[in-house]
């Protein structure tokens, strides 16, 4: 390919002096003075527009590749007739066109302010004003997105190597540390995901232990979290010469970390499990009513808890993942005491188990949902010695996610569940294994997550930006395009307001939050909430139009517009990625005159 042709400012003018020479009559309507270098070069800095122009014309073919050579005026007439149709005698007013278009965008001055007042930048005329905040690419601290920290929270050291702790969340705390930026990690976060087994939150049937979760979530806030949380059936497997059981009634040498007090209620075990010998049957109706019993207990506790972000609907299996050896009616009665536990807080069924096909088809349509999650995202792994070629083994990414999300019923969940994906390695395994990161970003963005759980392994510095540009990305992110509202109001006027909305994440927001403008002067303000429901502010483009009443008791003068989805309190929660914000969490949009 020829590499393309660039001159610089200097020739630009020389090319323009040349045309000229050639074409006197593309100069008839022009001052004498362009005839001169300097008239030119005055020209170009007028403003934006002529600079940029400029720039232009560094490129423009007539200039560069297609240019004559100088003083040849049969070259230049053969480029504009080559360019432009039309007898000879048209040839320079065809130039001239070339000309005056500097001088057309030289008359372009930047609109400046007509008077002292905001509203002296609109003609007396205008009744209607368009808002376009400056888009901010910066990191946005919203809740119910982005990236957790795993059993750790913000600010917290990330494990010193890439091996992790799945068996339990913190059980010491310091709630006087300072809260820190993240080191070789997402710097900032707002999710933190613990979880710990039964055996650690019930020691005794019927006494828990609250403190873990109590001080979890108190950290939680503190670090400007909210906790994503499971208990575990059971985690490891123990060797009873090892740490001799305390129960009368035990399976024999080896089991499973389950309650000791569980097995002396006579319940079943499996001597060949699905993941340990020993390990509990997910089918006995002990299993279904002890472990049912503590469901019911946290959830008395904790539903609707507003530092709790959501939990697992982890029955059955080691780390509550697989569902153990549960038949889809036990998988059902499990996933039944969630359901009618949990009134408020968000459910997360497990991708590719009966209960996750169960939840989807019991809350389908239903105002109650459960949304789902899976392990092993980035799961691209190569098995060198098996009997196919290293890189056709199986994977997640390709065997199990596309079936599991097809079967579970689940594919267009996302549009109104989230979505929350675990790593089974980490991100430093995946720089061991060379995981091809585009193909995992690639996924992870189809699969319309709003939570990644890396599980606080440091990020390789070759992944670390790619990952935080991810985070941006995942779940919600609302930019305000355009926001119309008229120029003037009375007080307890009804006005119309519209909007364009672009979500550029990959998922919408799943709370009730709603979207709210500020009237505010001086110190006195009033919130008026819009009935649009930002739920349905899928990724794309959301337009609509809303007529609300400006607040009473308005003096006649200047109101400033404030824009911000708030809660119930009227307290914002979720921040649009435009620039500017008031101290109190608001974005100062424009201002109205009250007349």
């Amino acid at each position: 390919m020829p590499k393309p042709v660039r001159i610089s400012a200097h020739e630009v003018i020389d090319r323009i002096l040349d045309l000229i020479q050639a074409l006197p009559q593309a100069a008839k309507d022009l001052p004498a003075a362009c005839r001169t270098r300097g008239y030119w070069k005055k020209l170009f800095g007028r403003n934006d527009r002529t600079r940029r122009l400029l720039e232009l014309f560094r490129e423009l073919p007539a200039f560069t590749n297609q240019a004559p050579k100088p003083g040849d005026a049969r070259g230049w007439a053969g480029v504009m007739r080559h360019s432009f149709a039309g007898p000879p005698a048209a040839l320079p007013n065809q130039a001239s066109d070339i000309l005056r278009r500097v001088l057309t965008a030289a008359k372009r001055l930047p609109p400046g302010p007509r008077g002292p007042r905001w509203r002296d930048r609109f003609g007396p005329k205008e009744v209607i004003q368009r808002v376009r905040p400056a888009e901010s690419n910066d990191y946005i601290p919203n809740p119910h997105r982005g990236t957790t920290t795993f059993q750790r929270f913000q600010g917290d050291d990330t494990y010193a190597a890439w091996f992790t702790s799945d068996i339990h969340g913190p059980i010491e705390f310091n709630p006087g540390a300072p809260v820190r930026d993240n080191v070789k990690y997402i710097p900032r976060t707002t999710l933190s995901y613990c979880r710990w087994p039964w055996r650690a939150l019930e020691p005794g049937k019927g006494k828990y232990n609250w403190r873990l979760v109590d001080m979890s979530l108190k950290c939680a806030r503190k670090h400007g979290q909210t906790l994503q949380l499971r208990f575990q059936p059971f985690t490891r497997r123990i060797d009873f010469s090892i740490e001799p059981p305390k129960s009368r009634r035990h399976p024999p040498n080896v089991s499973v970390d389950v309650p000791e007090w569980y097995w002396d209620t006579g319940a079943r075990w499996l001597v060949r499990g699905p993941s340990a010998v020993n390990e509990p049957d997910s089918n006995d109706p002990r299993y279904v009513k002890h472990f049912g019993d503590f469901i019911r207990a946290f959830a008395r506790r904790y539903d609707g808890h507003p530092d709790l972000e959501s939990v697992d609907i982890a029955y059955a299996g080691i780390w509550g993942e697989s569902g153990g050896n549960t038949t889809a009616a036990s998988a059902a009665k499990l996933v039944d005491i969630y359901l009618r536990s949990f009134k408020k807080t968000v459910l997360l069924s497990m991708l590719g188990t009966h209960g996750c096909k169960y939840a989807e088809t019991k809350t389908r349509g239903a105002a109650r949902h459960a949304g789902w999650r899976a392990d092993c995202i980035g799961d691209l792994r190569k098995r060198y010695g098996a009997p196919v070629p290293p890189e056709l083994c199986f994977n997640h990414t390709f065997d199990a996610y596309p079936m599991q999300i097809q079967q579970d019923g689940v594919k267009d969940a996302w549009m109104d569940k989230p979505v929350t994906m675990e790593t089974c390695g980490n991100v430093a395994t995946w720089f061991m294994e060379n995981s091809d990161l585009d193909v995992v970003i690639r996924e992870g963005y189809r699969y319309h997550m709003s939570v990644f759980m890396p599980k606080s392994v440091f990020f390789p510095q070759e992944f670390l930006d790619r990952l935080i540009e991810f985070d941006r990305k995942i779940g919600y992110r609302f930019v305000v395009r355009q926001m119309t509202l008229p120029l003037e109001c009375r007080s307890a006027q009804r006005i119309r307001l519209q909007f364009f909305i672009d979500n550029v994440g990959c998922a919408p927001i799943y709370r009730p939050y709603r979207l709210a403008v500020r009237f505010r002067q001086g110190r006195a303000s009033k919130v008026v909430r819009l009935k649009n429901d930002i739920r349905k502010w899928m990724p794309g483009h959301t337009w609509f139009e809303e007529r609300i009443t400006v607040p009473g008791g308005l003096r006649k003068g200047e109101v400033k517009i404030d824009l911000g989805i708030v809660d119930e309190t009227d307290r914002p929660r979720v921040w649009f990625a435009v620039k500017g914000q008031t101290p109190d969490g608001w974005h100062p949009m424009t201002s109205m005159d009250v007349v």
